[in-house]
């Protein structure tokens, strides 16, 4: 009889652990994912609803594509508006909402803006329709105006979001009017320098990787390819503006990873890939590290025939929480 109610005991006391166990682990698996501050994701253009898996995957920032409808409303991807589906109803309004719920961010780790690139697609390049879409977005921007990054009167004050505008809608000249906007202008490696396109207008370079250069992740990247890499995003740093590198060439996922850790060791900030889960994985296994001096945007204005003095450089984490501490 003794030895029945010692094996019911331990029994149950194995029981009890096993139980204790599986709780521990359904724990680990709630466990939200760390805030990926390089990682950005492409929306695909049959993505029905891509902003749920990218937060809940960590990544800090998403492109999609948009085009503009009936009823002052622009609808997510490149095919006919289909209803439901726009950007005020699946992006803006939950990004606004989650950030309500949590004091002023997106996430309780969050230390940088979330980038929301929004890239007019569609045949569509008359000027006159190329004003009103971006007139419906800047609307709607002033809507969800508690969310997101401003620029006022060329100074930037930073939100738990920052939209830029990039596609076939040219918006430099309708921002430079703007002395109060919610919007920035996607630019590239010949920005750098640039009088006409200061940081504060065009904080952030956005090219294809494709675009100069050739190496595909197969084989160990070229030395001239690697140095001319590090020369640009250096010389971009330098400039006052981050880099986001996106349009990397099909292949295995192997030949991807291999290009992703370039970027970062070149220090990169933003790496945007259609790969969702595997970027995601990848960075948390290698986070990028930029360089503590580069900043998020330089707030100086544009620069006039006479140098302009001295500007105030903050980087994006220290001016996310002196938001939020407010």
């Amino acid at each position: 009889m003794a030895n029945d109610v010692t094996t019911l005991v331990g029994g149950i006391a194995g029981l009890a652990g096993a139980a204790g166990a599986l709780a521990a682990g359904c724990a680990v698996l709630r466990r939200p994912a760390p805030y990926l501050a390089a990682g950005h994701a492409l929306a695909g253009p049959d993505s029905a609803d891509p902003l749920p898996g990218v937060l809940q995957r960590g990544l800090a920032g998403l492109t999609v594509p948009v085009r503009p409808g009936p009823h002052g409303e622009l609808f997510l991807g490149p095919g006919a508006p289909q209803p439901g589906r726009t950007l005020r109803r699946l992006v803006l309004g939950p990004l606004l909402a989650r950030a309500k719920s949590r004091g002023g961010r997106l996430r309780h780790d969050q230390e940088v803006p979330f980038r929301l690139v929004v890239e007019f697609v569609g045949p569509n390049r008359d000027a006159e329709s190329l004003l009103r879409s971006y007139r419906m977005l800047d609307q709607q921007l002033r809507d969800h105006a508690p969310l997101l990054s401003r620029c006022h009167n060329g100074r930037l004050e930073p939100g738990a979001v920052t939209v830029a505008v990039a596609g076939i809608v040219d918006v430099r000249e309708l921002l430079a009017a703007q002395r109060d906007r919610y919007a920035f202008a996607d630019g590239t490696f010949d920005d750098i320098g640039s009088r006409s396109a200061p940081p504060a207008l065009v904080p952030m370079i956005s090219e294809p990787w494709t675009r100069r250069f050739g190496w595909d992740g197969l084989d160990p990247i070229p030395a001239v390819e690697r140095h001319l890499l590090h020369a640009m995003v250096r010389a971009a740093h330098e400039d006052g503006r981050t880099v986001r590198i996106s349009g990397l060439t099909a292949g295995p996922r192997s030949a991807r990873r291999a290009v992703w850790t370039e970027l970062g060791l070149a220090g990169v900030d933003v790496i945007a890939d259609s790969d969702h889960r595997g970027l995601a994985r990848h960075l948390r296994r290698h986070p990028v590290r930029p360089p503590d001096a580069v900043p998020a945007f330089v707030t100086r204005p544009a620069r006039k025939s006479a140098p302009a003095p001295r500007p105030v450089v903050t980087d994006d984490a220290s001016a996310l929480r002196k938001v939020n501490n407010a």
